[in-house]
């Protein structure tokens, strides 16, 4: 009985939907642990970033000097950093073209920075809506290769004159591995899900309140200096 009901016997004895089910499953399950590595080191290295420039900003380096190491560096620049040069890229750029309304300017700066934000917010959320696909649809594909598993055994038990429990049993346990199954693909993933999701919220509120802090320096040297960004 005991070597019957060993998992590995259990999925070579299920029914071919029932198979065909674990093994979509457990894909599934692979696939979504990739991306969740694949995530952690991805935020982490835009952590590491970020902080590097943030650091780099308020150590009183030229505004020009920061923009010229972040464009010499762009593939290799994080969030914050590019974020920060698409403002000071349009912000040369309507300068070079004689604007002169330091609201126009500072504007312009705004908008290049918040409409980076949104492609850098749409880089990293990659991968988080597979991950709660995953979360809410796996136990339900469990479910159902476990009630086609059920049917399959009460339907092959049609036939026999005397039922037990040793009948009966092995053909329940097969049934139930795809639910278990179902559950081991969603469970990690709900929870990756929830803790990226947190995680990218607090790197979009970083991200805001540096759009802001760069917007009012842009906007004192404007004031104070009318025709020159070099320094903060």
């Amino acid at each position: 009985m005991n070597q019957d009901l060993s998992i590995i016997q259990l999925v070579l004895h299920a029914s071919f939907v029932v198979q065909l089910v674990m093994l979509l499953l457990l894909a599934v399950s692979i696939t979504s642990w990739a991306a969740i590595v694949r995530k952690l080191r991805a935020l982490k290295e835009v952590r590491e970033l970020n902080d590097a420039f943030e650091r780099a900003f308020w150590s009183g380096t030229s505004l020009n000097d920061l923009y010229a190491s972040a464009a010499q560096n762009a593939k290799h620049a994080g969030p914050m950093e590019r974020i920060f040069a698409s403002g000071m890229r349009e912000y040369q750029k309507l300068r070079e073209r004689r604007m002169q309304d330091p609201a126009t300017l500072l504007d312009g700066a705004r908008r290049a920075m918040r409409a980076s934000f949104q492609r850098e917010m749409d880089a990293v959320e990659t991968n988080l809506s597979f991950l709660a696909s995953v979360g809410s649809v796996s136990p339900y594909v469990g479910l159902f290769g476990t009630v086609w598993g059920i049917m399959h055994a009460f339907t092959g038990l049609a036939s026999l004159q005397q039922v037990t429990l040793a009948t009966v049993a092995p053909g329940i346990a097969e049934a139930l591995v795809a639910t278990a199954l179902g559950l081991f693909a969603a469970i990690p993933a709900v929870i990756a899900y929830n803790r990226f999701a947190r995680e990218i919220d607090r790197l979009a509120i970083k991200l805001e309140t540096f759009i802001e802090e760069f917007s009012n320096i842009l906007q004192r040297n404007l004031g104070v200096q009318g025709s020159s960004a070099s320094g903060h």
